[in-house]
C-alpha cells in the first residue's frame, strides 16, 4: 500500500557473537538492562535505548526497545563498536526483527534495511566498509538475516578482499532505506545479537506477483476471477450453505482494503435460492515455489468460515477459472491443496494451516495451528512458504506448521506444479439465525520467488563482454567484439532483484548503451548481459 520514509524500526538482530583468542565473547541487547553492548550511539540520527515498545505483538513482545529518529539527515545510522575485531571466517551471520510502520516515513526510497562492517579506527571508517541490503515490508515484525558469506554483499573499496578474509572490522551500522536523502525515518531496534550461524531456509527476495488493493470500487478483473458455478449443481462441497456471487456487495475495495463480505440475505441463482451470499476469488495467476505473505482481518460467528488457500492450477472442477482455460485435468486431492490460513468462528481467534494430498485429505493430519488473539479486530501477516522440500506455515513470522514428507510421491507431494491462489468467505449450516454480515479484510496478497540475481550463474569466458564505466553515473557501455552483428539483451536490477532498465539490439561494431542512469540512487546493482544461451552477470556501481 503506501511507501513511506519515516518507520517505527524493531530490529532483532541475531547479531554480533565474536570469537577471540582469549574467549568467546556473545553481543546481544535486547534494551531491558541486561545486554552486553553498551556503546550505542545514534550517527546524524536520535537514539534512545529505553523507549517502551509501541507495538508488542507477533515476534515481539519484549517490553523495551530502542527507539531510532532520522529526522532527516543525509546518512543517519545507528550503531556500536566493539573492543575486538569480528573474525567473519567462522562466525558471519547476522539477523534482525523489523518492524516499519508506513506512517512513521516521509518521501518514497525503497523499503530495505542495510547492515555496514566498518573499520573504526580509520579517519575515513566508511572507505572500506562491507554491506548488505535487505528489503523490509511495511506494518509487520519480520526476521531479516544478512549472511556475508553466501549474501550479496556490496564493498565501497572494489579492492578490498572478501568480508570473511578481513579480521579489522569492528563498527556495527544500521542503515534505514538507504542514504543521499533527507526524507524522515522513525525506528525502534530490539533483541540484538550474533551467534554466528547460517541460515539454512531459502531467501524469497523478488516480488512476482501482488495486489496492494490500492483504490475503491471493483476487484481487479485482471487479477482475480469470482468463482460462482455450484459444483455439485445444488451446493457447495463441506455443507456450505452460501450463493458465491460476483456483485460487488460480496467483494470489493474500500479503502485500500479487499473486503469479502459474507451476507445474509435471500438470493436466487442457478435456479436454487439460499439465505446467504459471499464471494470465492481465484487468482489469475499461477507459480510454482515461493512465499506468500497476506495480511489480513478475519470476520466473526459460529458459522463463518474464511480461508486463504491455494489449489493446483491442474484441478478438474467444473467453474474454477483455470478449468475453465482447459487446465482441469487432475481431481481433487491429486492436484494437492495448501490452506494458508483457515478460521472457523466456533473456534474464534484460533487460525488453522494443513495440506490435503492423497495420502491425507478432508480430515487430514497434516495441520497445525496457533491462537492468535485479536485475529478478527487486528491485521495480520498469514504465510507459508513452499520449497522443493516442504512447506512452512506461519502467523506474523510465528512457524506453526512445516509440512516434509520423507519420501515424496504423486500421494504425499502434488506440489510439485503451479498453483493459483483462493480467497473466500464460506458459510456453515452452524451460523446463528442472528448473524447479518461479516468480512474477511485483506490489506495485501504478496508472492515471492528467489532473486533472478542471486540464481544466476556466472559465466567465466575469454570472450565475455567487458562493462565500463563502473563505477558509472549516467550510462553503461557493454562492449563486447565477439558478440558483434548478434542480438544482445542487456537488464540492470538493484540488490533485490528488481529489473530498472533493459536494452535489446543488434550489437554494432560490438557495443551496447544503457543510458538515463543518473536518477538511480547510490550502490550497488548488477548488470545481466545475454546473448543467445550465454548469459553473465557483473557487478556494477552506481558513484
Amino acid at each position: 500500500m503506501t511507501t513511506i520514509k519515516s518507520y517505527t524500526l524493531l530490529l532483532y538482530c541475531s547479531m554480533l557473537s565474536f570469537i577471540t583468542i582469549a574467549q568467546s565473547t556473545i553481543l546481544q541487547d535486547g534494551f531491558e538492562g541486561n545486554g552486553t553492548i553498551t556503546t550505542w550511539y545514534g550517527d546524524d540520527c536520535g537514539i534512545n535505548t529505553g523507549f517502551p515498545n509501541p507495538i508488542p505483538q507477533g515476534i515481539n513482545t519484549s517490553n523495551t526497545v530502542l527507539r531510532y529518529d532520522d529526522s532527516g539527515g543525509q546518512y543517519a545510522n545507528v550503531g556500536f563498536d566493539v573492543a575486538d575485531n569480528f573474525d567473519l571466517s567462522e562466525n558471519h551471520t547476522f539477523s534482525l526483527k523489523i518492524y516499519v510502520p508506513a506512517d512513521g516515513l516521509t518521501g518514497n526510497q525503497p523499503n530495505q534495511v542495510s547492515l555496514k562492517l566498518q573499520d573504526g579506527t580509520l579517519g575515513a571508517p566508511w572507505s572500506t566498509q562491507s554491506e548488505i541490503i535487505k528489503p523490509i515490508q511495511l506494518d509487520q515484525w519480520q526476521t531479516v538475516q544478512f549472511d556475508f558469506a553466501d549474501d550479496e554483499y556490496f564493498n565501497l573499496d572494489p579492492n578490498s578482499p572478501p568480508p570473511t578474509q578481513r579480521t579489522d572490522f569492528n563498527r556495527v551500522l544500521i542503515q534505514v532505506n538507504g542514504e543521499n536523502n533527507n526524507d524522515l525515518v522513525r525506528a525502534y531496534i530490539d533483541d540484538v545479537y550474533y551467534d554466528g550461524t547460517i541460515p539454512t531456509g531459502p531467501v524469497f527476495d523478488n516480488l512476482i506477483w501482488s495486489d496492494e488493493f490500492d483504490g475503491q470500487g471493483a476487484i481487479n478483473p485482471n487479477k482475480w476471477f469470482a468463482q460462482t458455478l455450484l459444483p455439485l449443481g445444488d451446493s457447495w462441497f463441506n455443507g456450505e450453505i452460501q450463493h458465491y456471487t460476483d456483485r460487488p456487495e460480496n467483494a470489493h475495495v474500500e479503502d485500500g482494503v479487499l473486503k469479502i463480505v459474507a451476507r445474509q440475505e435471500v438470493f436466487t441463482d442457478q435456479g436454487h435460492t439460499k439465505n446467504f451470499t459471499s464471494a470465492r476469488l481465484n487468482s489469475k495467476f499461477a507459480f510454482q515455489y515461493g512465499r506468500v505473505e497476506v495480511r489480513a482481518k478475519l470476520p466473526t460467528g459460529p458459522g463463518t468460515w474464511p480461508a486463504i488457500w491455494m489449489l493446483g492450477r491442474n484441478i478438474d472442477e467444473d467453474g474454477a477459472y483455470w478449468d475453465n482455460q482447459g487446465f482441469g485435468t487432475t481431481p481433487w486431492p491429486a492436484c494437492g491443496e495448501i490452506d494458508i490460513m483457515e478460521h472457523w468462528g466456533t473456534n474464534q481467534d484460533y487460525v488453522s494451516s494443513a495440506t490435503h494430498t492423497p495420502s491425507s485429505f478432508g480430515n487430514t493430519v497434516n495441520v497445525g495451528g496457533q491462537f492468535l488473539p485479536g485475529a478478527s479486530t487486528e491485521f495480520h501477516v498469514y504465510s507459508v512458504e513452499w520449497t522443493e522440500e516442504e512447506l512452512v506455515f506461519a502467523v506474523d513470522g510465528a512457524e506453526h506448521l512445516t509440512y516434509k514428507p520423507e519420501e515424496k510421491t504423486a500421494a504425499t507431494w502434488p506440489f510439485d506444479a503451479e498453483q493459483y491462489l483462493l480467497l473466500n468467505v464460506a458459510i456453515l449450516p452452524s451460523i446463528l439465525p442472528e448473524f447479518d454480515s461479516s468480512a474477511l479484510e485483506i490489506d495485501y496478497v504478496r508472492v515471492y520467488q528467489r532473486s533472478p540475481v542471486s540464481s544466476m550463474a556466472e559465466v567465466a569466458d575469454d570472450s565475455a563482454p567487458n562493462v565500463f564505466p563502473n563505477p558509472f553515473r549516467h550510462r553503461l557501455q557493454v562492449n563486447w567484439p565477439a558478440a558483434s552483428g548478434q542480438r544482445v539483451q542487456a537488464r540492470l536490477y538493484d540488490i533485490r532483484g528488481q529489473l530498472l532498465r533493459s536494452a535489446e539490439t543488434v550489437m554494432d561494431q560490438g557495443q551496447l548503451q544503457l543510458e538515463q542512469l543518473s536518477g538511480l540512487p547510490p550502490g550497488l546493482y548488477v548488470l545481466e548481459i545475454r546473448s543467445g544461451d550465454k548469459q553473465w552477470r557483473v557487478k556494477v556501481v552506481k558513484g
